[in-house]
């Protein structure tokens, strides 16, 4: 085999269009572009370029792709080819003899591109390679088999309106399953479908934009329709649509503007401030905060109404902001003024963003309540004027045209007591009695004045009257003074010093005069010397005191005050004489005078203690005798006494009764409780029972009655420890009706009549007819 021989591969490209003779005939058409395989040996046999073949859109028969040719290939039947690699045998074969490649099944160029393949030529009766394996590539070349697509679709966006032109709105995209880098399948071009002449699209890269300005408030969205087409938009290229949504957002390009140019609106007198007059409101075109507004009032009458903007609504409201009043001004005129809240600057050049318009309120006339002339009256008397005295006097009248007659009176409080009246036609307050600033220096009352012809109508006034002071009151001492002086006291000493107070008011402030009393000038004993502030100090005017000879002195003091008129009075300050050395003891002093005052002496005061010391020792010892005497005569360490208390409803049983409970119960433990029948009771003793009731109690069956009743109790193991005192009643000489009980008796109720019990008198009446009534209904 030469070495130096090459292989060549001639391998045609075959053009095969859908539905084009060549494909209906199945021929085969040579490619001027050879191919060759990527080299994997020393020396390659087949070129690098790689094959092409077109993506077929049917593949009923064997397509050629191309040849392999080896050098040595002396075209005498010795060669043999062989094709290994991705998809062959079963996408490719080749044809053994002559190396021609065909395709066996449909090629998608979107599912696999191209194809990595090996070839190689052997002897045929060697079974020998002749040439090296070989790789080369077919690449499966692309036709225009799909359509663009909008992934994204359907589209929405949001411009804001007056944009201006050429502003962009948003941008679609499509794409294309086709390649990119082949021919023009993948390459689209964008047109508007619909949506002019208000956007436009960019043909290559579909982007919208604005192509004029456009008003949110005449139409405030868009469908726009675009078209994306592959092939560069020539014929036969696949298209596809999508829809985009266009909505133009708001701005403040729209000023506010009233509905009417004049509001008529009216208002009560009566009104309350506060009270809603009416309601105004500017419409807007605009949307959310671009429509926004604030409304105020300009002019001179914004003191009597105010406007205030209800954020919900939008509106205005006209409040009342001072009280009117229909006698006085009838009718108002205010300008009401809207104001955009946020403001665009960019529309400013159109205009002003405000509107103005013309409110008249009219003033309703109302059945006002009287008037008073002030609403707070301050009034001043004379403490202690007599009663009936005029304190002052209060004026209402009635507003309204017709001038109705008014009546006063005056708001009493139930605890209070009644200090002032007033006359009801003219509005004069008097006094009832006299007052006292002491006691109390204002009085507030309430006045109340009313129409006479509508007594609903009512109006009410304070009236604050101050009491003027009148000096009425002395001035005294503000509290005891305890004054002691010693025996051994100097002239001139300082024992006490004083003031006084005045329940009386002074405008200009109180001044008190101190002075001995006109009784004590001649006193030689002790001075007053006024310290003229109010105070005044007691001074000692000789020495030598003796407790002895006198132990208290009563200095009797003038006190004179600086009213109009002055007043005075005389307080006494009682002095105490103590026996003491340098310093006085104020505790001896008042055990002194103590002393003095009960006429003991100290040896007298420690014998009366004594003796009620010893009466108290023999009370005490005479209440621990009593208490040892109380002790239980029982040697136990432990007694328990218990008592029964038995009640019961019998009617009578005589002796019997004192079985009804058990006495031994009151036993100590030590003694045996022993239960004892109840005692039958003989015959004997019911008969004596029934004797005696018709004797007296000196009678022998009532003493034997007696003698056995103490013996049966003697006898008894269950009667206590010690004596028991029993009591048996005598009933009297009998009645005439004899028993009423039923003990003993062998008659039944039956058997006996009751006649007679008609007979005892107006006291058995009732019984009488309860018997006889029953009787008579059993017959």
């Amino acid at each position: 085999m030469n070495c130096s021989a090459l292989l060549s591969l001639m391998l045609m490209l075959v053009q095969l269009w859908p539905g084009s003779p060549s494909t209906e005939n199945h021929s085969v058409q040579s490619t001027d572009q050879p191919f060759t395989a990527v080299r994997r040996v020393k020396r390659s046999w087949v070129k690098s370029e790689p094959l092409l073949v077109t993506e077929e859109q049917t593949s009923t028969v064997p397509v050629y792709v191309g040849q392999l040719k080896s050098d040595l290939d002396k075209q005498d039947g010795k060669l043999k080819y062989i094709l290994t690699g991705e998809g062959a045998g079963s996408i490719f074969i080749i044809d053994e003899n002559n190396g021609k490649i065909y395709v066996i099944q449909k090629l998608d160029r979107e599912e696999k591109s191209f194809y990595t393949l090996r070839a190689q030529a052997i002897n045929k009766s060697t079974q020998l390679p002749v040439e090296p394996e070989s790789e080369f590539i077919i690449k499966v070349q692309d036709v225009n088999d799909h359509e663009p697509q909008f992934l994204d679709g359907p589209y929405v966006a949001t411009v804001p309106e007056m944009s201006p032109e050429g502003t962009s709105v948003t941008q679609v995209t499509a794409t294309d399953g086709d390649d990119p880098s082949y021919g023009n399948s993948a390459r689209l071009l964008y047109s508007l479908i619909q949506g002019q002449p208000y956007f436009s699209v960019e043909p290559k890269t579909g982007v919208i934009r604005m192509a004029s300005q456009m008003d949110r408030e005449t139409k405030d969205q868009y469908l726009v329709i675009i078209q994306a087409k592959d092939m560069v938009g020539q014929a036969g290229a696949f298209s596809a649509t999508a829809t985009v949504t266009i909505n133009l957002s708001d701005i403040n390009d729209n000023p506010p503007k009233f509905q009417q140019r004049i509001y008529y609106m009216s208002v009560s007198e009566e009104a309350p401030v506060g009270t809603t007059v009416g309601k105004v409101f500017a419409e807007d075109s605009d949307i959310g905060e671009n429509a926004a507004m604030n409304y105020f009032i300009e002019g001179d009458t914004s003191d009597v109404f105010d406007m205030i903007t209800n954020n919900e609504t939008q509106e205005g409201i006209i409040l009342l902001k001072k009280r009117v009043d229909y006698e006085s001004k009838r009718r108002y005129s205010i300008q009401a003024k809207v104001v955009n809240r946020y403001i665009d600057e960019r529309f400013l050049k159109e205009g002003p963003f405000e509107d103005k318009t013309i409110v008249k309120i009219i003033v309703e006339d109302a059945d006002e309540p009287p008037v008073f002339t002030l609403e707070n009256y301050v009034m001043e008397i004379i403490e202690g004027a007599v009663s009936g005295s005029v304190v002052g006097v209060v004026t209402a009248r009635d507003p309204d045209d017709d001038n109705c007659p008014v009546r006063y009176s005056i708001v009493h409080i139930k605890h209070l007591k009644r200090l002032f009246s007033i006359n009801e036609h003219n509005g004069t307050i008097i006094t009832t009695k006299p007052l006292d600033r002491e006691r109390a220096s204002w009085h507030n009352i309430t006045v109340t004045a009313t129409e006479t012809r509508n007594p609903e109508k009512i109006s009410e006034a304070n009236v604050y009257i101050q009491v003027l002071d009148v000096n009425d009151y002395a001035p005294e001492f503000p509290k005891y003074y305890e004054t002691f002086v010693c025996e051994n006291a100097v002239p001139g000493q300082l024992i006490q010093s004083i003031s006084a107070v005045d329940q009386d008011d002074s405008a200009n402030g109180h001044h008190f005069y101190f002075s001995l009393a006109q009784e004590a000038t001649n006193n030689s004993h002790f001075t007053v010397k006024d310290n003229q502030d109010n105070t005044a100090g007691i001074f000692t005017a000789k020495s030598g005191f003796k407790r002895q000879e006198q132990f208290y002195f009563y200095l009797p003091i003038l006190i004179l005050d600086n009213g109009i008129p002055p007043l005075s009075s005389t307080n006494t300050l009682t002095i105490t004489v103590c026996d003491c050395d340098t310093e006085v003891n104020a505790l001896y002093c008042r055990y002194g005078a103590f002393m003095y005052s009960m006429g003991l002496s100290t040896e007298a005061l420690v014998a009366v203690l004594a003796c009620i010391l010893i009466l108290l020792v023999f009370f005490l010892a005479i209440i621990a005798l009593r208490q040892q005497r109380k002790r239980s005569p029982f040697s136990e360490k432990t007694e328990e006494f218990r008592e029964n208390i038995v009640r019961y409803d019998d009617e009578g049983g005589g002796e019997e009764d004192t079985e009804a409970f058990d006495i031994s119960a009151l036993r100590t433990r030590t003694v045996m409780r022993m239960h004892k029948p109840r005692k039958k009771v003989s015959t004997e003793i019911h008969s004596l029972y029934r004797q005696s009731l018709q004797v007296g109690p000196d009678s022998a069956i009532f003493r034997q009655f007696i003698s056995e009743k103490l013996e049966e109790a003697n006898t008894d193991p269950s009667a206590p420890p010690y004596d028991s005192l029993q009591c048996y009643a005598f009933e009297g000489m009998g009645s005439l009706a004899g028993s009423l009980s039923s003990l003993g008796s062998n008659l039944s109720d039956e058997d006996q009549s009751y006649d007679y019990l008609t007979n005892w008198g107006p006291h058995f009446k009732q019984l009488a007819g309860m018997y006889t009534s029953s009787r008579s209904a059993g017959d």
